[in-house]
């Protein structure tokens, strides 16, 4: 995506505007295109010691200058109190996302480029600089390494604990600013001039907005000096690497033919579908051997319930079926009392199983992959015991006083703790407790069993299916009976909570059309998807909660308090535009004339993907228009779920009605 001038100099705008490089293992890059840093998370060498967690900022920024004859120029934009200092935003002429972050400056007559981008797989940065045409006067560009050595939550202050010193080598230079963390080495094409000073007071601005603390301090080792000319560049790579060379070349070469592989599209394919699938790779990471998603940058890490969400999308329609195999064993193997994790902990502790619907999110997601990779000798030695273990959990019943009830349903829930995906808490304050039975987990339930009948026939253990047909036909029985809320002419949030059946106006009900295909009549799935149209719908994604709720919040802003507190009350989710297309297809019909009505409905987020961070979609946005983007600017089911649903519902569907309608087929005849 390019960047205008206009925008580029825009400073405000340049701002606001984001860019971002992950490499494979939980480490990444990020930044603005104005250069200047906004974020805690914006850094050059932003690296995990235990892919994908335990994250340091390295190297924060570099501070770029050029010399002309006797004039010099900025290429780099900083933020201090009261200050902006320098201002190279102001000779930018262009800012493009393809292949990787590139900028161009017009200094003078001389046009120069900068490129970033980090090498997928290694913990390795490459900033390049080119001097532009043919014919140039010298050109000299000299160049600050800003480093900190902090955990990547954190900021750093000027202390006198940092070492100083520098290993100097044949084009490469290393220091070890603290002795707990790997020493950086620079590989660099030009001179090396140690000469140590401390950067004071750079501001943060979206930390101060988010009632953070929003200053720190950097600490530069020295400077590079290069010789620009033309058709000759010049890079400063940076690495947490114990090596002692690097061919950068080749590793630009790689990289580039590595890309342009994943940014060739198919032919007439829709922009914003191939949009999302070259974003896809960016949320896919590695944990020890296997791979897992991380559910968003720069602050997330990887998430059970965000994973197996977002796994259709990033990893079956775009074709990565031993990606998705990888992440569905890496989960399987952590399988606890019938509970897949929620959560991995950023140094290593033990997993957290705190989810009433991550485990089901498995199963679906399980199922898809079958139906994507039609592999099933994998499926039964790689999941099935544990798709097996999480029926049986939620029968018997697990953690959580999570349990099927007399009913057939899913109840679940403890005071305190918060268990469904609207899980926003402040000190012993649960947002959205949402106890008792919520009805997109009733929707998961009963898709869960239909997965587990068909996949104990095909693995010849009859009882077993029988035993969750009959289960299914139960739940589905119920839910007809308990969840249409005949006042609304639409679903329960959730039913048989400690205050009884609640009717608020939330999203979590196309869950019940999605899902599965006969829970509702068509007339009631009519009155479901008009409901979640008038109230919830808006141009980026399905609002949390009818902003006629007395408790609704149309801003998310402010401090953490003002902030958790309108999570999930109001607050724009995209990721839910995937299951409202697909109810919305089901519900009205494949014509053309309905899946064009669908697709209008992504109109806004494809306009989004030039804002925040470019060429992502934000993990939310206010409630009330303009619809501000917040949150994480990079998430991953953002991404994911719209994908999923314009290629099975709105380009070339693969369905798996066949399989399904057999077992309810079954369910009917006994």
């Amino acid at each position: 995506m390019l960047i205008s001038k206009d925008h580029c100099r825009n400073l405000a705008r340049a701002l606001s505007l984001e860019w971002l490089e992950t490499n494979g293992r939980g480490g990444f890059a990020s930044g603005t295109v104005a250069g200047a840093h906004t974020r805690r998370y914006h850094a050059l060498l932003l690296t995990a010691r235990r892919p994908p967690t335990d994250r340091h900022v390295l190297v924060n920024h570099v501070e770029e200058w050029v010399h002309i004859g006797n004039e010099e120029f900025s290429l780099s934009t900083n933020l201090y109190p009261g200050a902006i200092h320098p201002n190279g935003y102001t000779h930018c002429t262009s800012f493009s996302s393809t292949p990787w972050p590139t900028w161009t400056f017009a200094c003078r007559d001389q046009h120069i480029q900068r490129e970033i981008f980090c090498v997928r797989g290694r913990d390795i940065v490459i900033v390049r600089w080119k001097l532009m045409g043919t014919k140039s006067a010298p050109v000299v560009l000299r160049v600050r390494p800003m480093l900190t050595g902090r955990e990547y939550h954190g900021l750093h202050h000027e202390n006198g604990s940092l070492s100083t010193l520098a290993v100097i080598g044949q084009q490469c230079v290393a220091w070890s600013p603290y002795d707990s963390l790997p020493a950086v080495r620079a590989f660099h094409s030009g001179t090396y001039h140690h000469e140590p000073d401390w950067y004071r007071h750079l501001q943060l601005p979206l930390e101060q907005q988010r009632g953070l603390d929003c200053e720190e301090d950097w600490w530069s080792p020295g400077w590079f000096l290069f010789e620009l000319k033309p058709g000759k560049p010049h890079t400063l790579t940076f690495t947490s690497n114990a090596t002692d060379s690097l061919d950068v070349t080749r590793l630009i070469s790689r990289e580039r033919v590595r890309r342009g592989r994943l940014q060739k599209s198919a032919a007439g394919a829709d922009p914003l579908a191939e949009a999302f699938r070259q974003a896809a790779e960016t949320f896919l990471a590695v944990r020890g051997t296997k791979q897992t998603v991380i559910a968003g940058y720069p602050w997330f890490m990887d998430w059970g319930r965000d994973t197996f969400i977002s796994l259709p999308g990033l990893c079956l329609v775009t074709g990565r079926h031993d990606v998705a195999r990888h992440i569905i064993e890496s989960f399987a193997a952590h399988v606890s009392n019938g509970m897949v994790p929620n959560r991995f902990p950023d140094l290593g502790e033990e997993p957290e199983y705190n989810t009433i619907d991550a485990s089901l999110w498995f199963i679906y997601a399980v199922d898809r992959y079958l139906a994507y990779s039609r592999r099933r000798k994998s499926i039964r030695s790689l999941a099935w015991p544990a798709v097996k273990q999480i029926l049986d959990g939620y029968r018997r019943g697990t953690r959580y006083n999570i349990h099927m009830d007399g009913d057939g349903l899913i109840a679940g829930g403890t005071p305190g703790v918060q268990l469904t995906w609207m899980d926003a808490k402040i000190g012993d304050w649960v947002v959205t407790p949402r106890c008792g039975k919520p009805v997109e987990i009733q929707a998961l339930w009963i898709r869960a069993l239909d997965v587990g009948a068909r996949l104990a026939d095909e693995f010849g253990e009859s009882e077993y299916a029988l035993g969750c047909l009959k289960d299914r036909m139960h739940a589905v029985e119920s839910f007809r009976k308990r969840f249409w809320y005949e006042d609304g002419q639409y679903l329960y949030d959730t039913i048989d909570g400690p205050e009884g059946d609640d009717p608020s106006i939330r999203p979590n009900q196309v869950y019940a059309i999605s899902l599965c295909d006969d829970l509702l009549t068509k007339e009631q799935a009519k009155q479901v998807l008009c409901t979640i149209k008038d109230h919830l719908l808006t141009p980026v994604g399905l609002r949390t909660l009818s902003p006629q709720d007395s408790r609704y919040r149309p801003r998310y802003d402010g401090g953490p308090l003002e902030r958790d507190s309108a999570y999930h009350q109001g607050t724009v989710w995209p990721f839910l535009l995937g299951p409202f297309v697909t109810a919305w297809v089901k519900t009205f019909g494949e014509s053309a004339e309905t899946r064009t009505e669908a697709r209008a409905f992504l109109n806004g987020i494809e306009a989004h993907l030039q804002e925040a961070c470019i060429g992502h979609v934000s993990e939310i946005f206010d409630g009330d228009p303009p619809h501000q983007p917040r949150g994480c600017p990079a998430q991953a089911w953002s991404i994911a779920e719209p994908l999923r649903a314009m290629v099975e519902e709105l380009r070339a569907p693969m369905t798996t009605t066949k399989a399904r309608s057999t077992t309810q087929k079954r369910a009917a005849e006994l």
